[in-house]
């Protein structure tokens, strides 16, 4: 390449005085539209650092929040590239202008969680509703993403807001979209948005103008209590109101706010309050005691596990701090107490709703565990294979048949669809208790179930390969790689199929005769996840043996996926 007169060839043009020209520009103009003075105040310390601070005003400014499928995410700071109440009222004015669009009446719900910002984006979005003609329902207090959901549902609302960051870090929020009948059809009440919806709500956003020309309204109507009870009760029948109830346990909310809604819901079905990690019951936005919020991550439930142990308790249960997701500990007589992966749980309520004679279709992802699919053909039922998400999930098919039971391995799981059409931890919550006091009952635990699933289809162990990264094009290369260059055995085995959903889905599907292996960028976090499964046979009903066997194959597959990423 031949260089121009008088410039570098390795100057950077982005580094040249005419691109921070043109940064400052945009800064300055979304600073005299930024309605919030404290970001406002926040973007001038920035443009005041000049040109120390040129990399994280560009940073700020490098796109804007995607709308997607799981809405916005992302961290709470000024600018485009960030959750604000500047970006939040654009995708406000952008859903109730996509909603007017569509000739649609009924009010929008709106609920948000405990985060930093979580109330105010909650109440601006009920101002830009009610500026626009639509009524607007705010939820009476920060309360679990379930509550939400089923308030579309039972408020017959045209659509829902969740203002939350559901397990991401402190200093992030989000900004989630719930249709409701007139909107999604019978499938799609009360779910999460899918595609083409979430690119018409984006191209409704970008054609926003200026924020100051949005009209605001009303704070929208404060709803009392009623729907809460109305959630409490309808999730305490989720389960047979004559079982036994005989059964303690420990549990954490991290800092979020299932506490309450969850120990109601509880007690209202017959069981005794759990035990809870004292140092995590309430409500934090810092989230002080843990790394990251998610019940997934290591140590995250090493308070919970302790006070298990302390109290004697059978199980021990964990939500996310947006209580939509559910991980379970039991008591191991190897290895002490120990957390069950995704998989396990998400098979386990399958299995108990269906010896219940829950009848109906059964649904997980491409990325759970092959388990399901075949428990379903054993039992005579009809099975549902998504894409990774809730959203798929609620709306999977199988002739005429009507969605039971749905789960995803990230801790996701759907017990009561009729109810709440998305991932609800506290009624899975409540749903495993059951199932761990039936077992209680008979004298067995959920050790023993385990091990019966076992010997009855064989060891199918789950494990993940996930890669946080600080640049995006890292998680390209690795998809590039792995595509030009996919490995032709796994584990010793000849790879039987290659399965690639692009452009669909960014999701490579490799399998062998007992072995899977998936790979997808994240949704919601800047990761790269590679899900693995193994399936070893019971040999002589020697279950542990099986055990030993597929935890180490699954320890050499995880290797070698690295290695096919190109990230060993």
């Amino acid at each position: 390449m031949v260089a121009k007169p008088n410039q570098r060839d390795d100057v950077n043009p982005d580094e040249s005085p005419d691109a921070l020209a043109g940064l400052r520009a945009r800064a300055q103009a979304w600073l005299d539209d930024d309605p919030d003075p404290t970001t406002r105040d926040e973007l001038r310390g920035v443009l005041d650092r000049l040109p120390a601070s040129r990399a994280e005003l560009a940073d700020r400014f490098a796109g804007p929040l995607t709308f997607g499928t799981a809405g916005l995410r992302g961290p709470l700071r000024a600018g485009p590239n960030g959750m604000n109440l500047a970006v939040v009222t654009a995708a406000a004015a952008g859903l109730v202008g996509w909603l007017a669009a569509r000739d649609t009446s009924g009010p929008l719900v709106i609920g948000y969680d405990a985060r930093h910002g979580s109330k105010e984006f909650a109440e601006r979005t009920a101002q830009v509703a009610t500026g626009a003609g639509r009524p607007a329902l705010l939820l009476p207090r920060p309360l679990p993403t379930p509550v939400l959901a089923y308030a579309v549902r039972a408020l017959g609302a045209v659509a829902g807001v969740m203002v939350t960051a559901s397990h991401n870090p402190p200093q992030d929020n989000g900004y989630k979209v719930y249709l409701g009948a007139s909107t999604g059809g019978p499938r799609g009440a009360g779910a999460q948005i899918v595609p083409p919806v979430d690119t018409e709500i984006e191209a409704a956003i970008r054609a926003v103008g200026p924020l100051a020309a949005v009209p605001l309204g009303e704070p929208g109507r404060v709803l009392g209590d009623d729907v809460v009870a109305g959630y409490v009760r309808a999730t305490a029948g989720v389960i047979a109101p004559d079982g036994p109830r005989g059964l303690t346990v420990a549990y954490t909310p991290l800092h979020g706010v299932g506490a309450a809604v969850l120990t109601s819901v509880f007690a209202r079905a017959g069981f005794a309050v759990p035990g809870i990690v004292a140092e995590q019951a309430e409500p934090d936005p810092n989230f002080p005691t843990v790394p990251f919020p998610n019940p997934e991550e290591p140590g995250a439930t090493d308070r919970l596990v302790a006070l298990a142990r302390e109290i004697g308790a059978d199980i021990a249960l964990a939500n996310d701090p947006d209580a939509d997701r559910c991980a379970v500990a039991i008591p191991d007589a190897v290895r002490g107490w120990r957390m069950l992966h995704g998989d396990e749980v998400g098979v386990l309520l399958a299995d108990h709703l269906i010896r219940q004679g829950r009848t109906g279709l059964y649904a997980s992802t491409i990325v759970s565990s092959s388990l399901l699919r075949v428990l379903c053909e054993a039992r005579g039922l009809p099975y549902g294979e998504t894409l990774t998400g809730f959203k798929w999930i609620v709306r999977a098919e199988s002739g005429d048949a009507e969605l039971t039971y749905g789960y995803e391995e990230a801790l996701g799981y759907c017990v009561a669809p009729d109810q709440v059409r998305d991932k609800d931890g506290i009624s899975a919550a409540l749903t495993f208790a059951e199932l761990a006091a039936t077992l209680k009952a008979r004298g067995r635990t959920v050790a023993d179930r385990l091990d019966e699933l076992a010997a009855e289809f064989g060891v199918y162990l789950t494990d993940q390969l996930s890669v946080r990264v600080d640049d995006l094009r890292e998680i390209e290369n690795a998809m590039t790689y792995i595509r030009t260059k996919t490995p032709k055995t796994l584990l010793d085995e000849p790879v039987t199929s290659v399965r690639d959903l692009s452009p669909a889905a960014d999701v490579l599907v490799l399998r062998t005769e007992c072995a899977r292996v998936v790979v997808r960028p994240s949704g919601t976090e800047p990761k790269l996840k590679a899900y693995l499964e193994v399936v070893e046979p019971v040999v002589d009903g020697d279950v542990p043996a099986a055990r030993e066997r597929a935890a180490a194959s699954v320890r050499a597959l995880r290797t070698e996926t690295a290695a096919a990423l190109g990230i060993w």
